[in-house]
């Protein structure tokens, strides 16, 4: 079949297309910004559609001899009116698929109780049900907590857990949690395209363990050999101000954490199994709790995080590209340029360039930057322990700390751009380039689009600064390169 996977460069999304090829379908990938799809190891298997849900007439082309249309696709993170733009896009989706004929659409969607609910999980049980009246058969499945390496659930409880030695914490610490394994979601996504067309309905899915979200911490806490952290359930942590706390001691942004909390409010288990009658388990079973932590933990330890929330786009963040060699007639712009020339080979100073960052550092007063990222913290932003997916290797989307990585030609540039709050818009962009005589030059730019006067006032403030980190950070980089750079094997006489 031909499938449509809106969300396909997501946490989810990104990791459900390969498993469909596996499957034998033709995939369509629907997405914003192409330039995430670049360094993505299947972009060359699928067809690239470029549009946005808000669009019509794009969805109506991707739509074109479609079979299944994966939703994938949420607010959560977002600013703003989010509840009136995923309606907007539902409605949008129904209309674009029954005019395309499209025989199924299936829907990830959020495990909620009755009654009142957090705007998030509101919205999200809205969108279920605008597609299943859309007139389109539809599988909208309801799943809670997803425990995966990358999932934004799995690295709250990872590093709550990691950092707290004891855990003061909200009443919601004793609500029941039925987690499931990002492996057992991808499962029952895949194995929906297949029902038979007169199912048009909601699924509950969780895995086989009911647990406390205390015990869940305790229980990733045995998995990465830690002692079990005692906590304490305190009635005056309201949910804005857990998600401050959650906020600071962890790299989840406030935008994400509030969603996050909000749902946590309410016992999150299924209500029902129906969807056992109509899709059997994965093979082995599903996956319990503790097993999807050691998984996803193993995957953490090597390097290997397909996806990652952290490739969702922050809000606030900009979202234009910077030119290589941008027309900035007209605009206030603030340019930090730096230069070095190195006997490394252009290789060895590359490799120091794309390990930037993560538990590599910065190169330059680490203390420096630990400050600005825990002022980064203080005022909602995504701080600086976001890190990176990949020890040794980046690509275009990735986060990396407080940056995005915009663009990347693998040994010679990489252009990050700056997702920590900020009166403007930044970018860092460095570069190597070889040298005649078989060594390299580095080339450092900060360029900086300033917001009114704050912004103005913010880069003259900062400059005494910069000229410390940044000529610093120039000059260690390229000693590391040279440091790096094997000795010549002395020829035989």
């Amino acid at each position: 079949m031909r499938m449509l996977v809106t969300g396909a460069t997501g946490y989810i999304g990104g990791r459900l297309v390969p498993k469909l090829l596996e499957s034998g379908h033709d995939v369509r990938a629907f997405v914003r910004n192409p330039a995430k799809m670049r360094d993505v190891p299947w972009a060359r298997d699928v067809e690239v559609v470029v549009g946005d849900l808000g669009d019509r007439d794009s969805l109506a082309e991707a739509m074109r001899d479609v079979d299944v249309v994966y939703y994938l696709v949420h607010g959560m993170g977002s600013g703003g009116d989010f509840e009136t733009a995923e309606r907007e896009s539902a409605m949008n989706v129904a209309r674009a698929a029954r005019a395309a004929g499209v025989a199924r659409i299936v829907y990830l969607g959020g495990l909620h109780p009755d009654g009142e609910l957090s705007p998030h999980l509101r919205s999200r049980a809205e969108v279920g049900r605008i597609l299943i009246e859309s007139g389109v058969p539809t599988a909208a499945l309801q799943a809670g907590v997803v425990i995966g390496s990358g999932s934004a659930s799995f690295e709250m409880i990872r590093h709550l857990t990691d950092v707290l030695p004891y855990m003061p914490a909200p009443r919601w610490v004793r609500n029941f949690i039925q987690p499931i394994a990002v492996r057992d979601v991808l499962h029952y996504l895949v194995e929906s395209a297949t029902l038979s067309p007169e199912v048009n309905r909601t699924f509950d899915i969780g895995g086989p363990d009911v647990l406390r979200y205390g015990q869940m911490m305790n229980g990733y806490a045995l998995e990465a050999g830690l002692k079990q952290r005692p906590i304490a359930a305190l009635p005056v942590l309201t949910p804005w101000l857990a998600s401050q706390w959650v906020n600071l001691v962890t790299p989840i942004p406030r935008s994400l954490a509030v969603p996050i909390i909000a749902s946590l409010q309410y016992d999150c288990v299924i209500h029902e199994h129906d969807i056992g009658s109509y899709i059997p388990e994965p093979e082995g079973g599903l996956t319990p709790y503790r097993r999807a932590v050691r998984l996803a933990l193993e995957r953490v330890r090597d390097g290997e995080v397909e996806t990652s929330w952290q490739n969702s786009s922050v809000d606030g963040a900009p979202a234009n590209l910077l030119p290589s060699d941008p027309d900035w007639t007209g605009h206030t712009v603030y340019v930090d340029l730096k230069s070095k020339t190195t006997d490394a080979p252009v290789e060895s100073l590359w490799r120091v360039i794309e390990g930037i960052g993560g538990d590599n550092g910065w190169y330059s007063l680490p203390v420096a930057w630990a400050a600005r990222g825990v002022l980064d913290k203080l005022v909602g932003g995504v701080g600086l322990r976001r890190g990176r997916r990949n020890a040794e290797r980046l690509s275009s989307g990735d986060a990396l700390d407080f940056w995005r990585v915009e663009k990347i030609d693998h040994g010679r540039f990489l252009r990050l751009r700056a997702e920590m709050k900020l009166p403007g818009r930044a970018w860092l962009e460095l570069s190597a380039d070889p040298t005649d005589d078989g060594g390299s030059h580095y080339t450092q730019r900060a360029v900086f689009f300033p917001t009114g006067l704050g912004g103005r006032l913010y880069w003259f403030a900062i400059l005494p600064f910069h000229g410390i980190i940044f000529e610093s950070m120039a000059a260690k980089i390229t000693q590391k390169a040279l440091a790096d750079t094997p000795s010549p094997t002395p020829a035989n006489v």
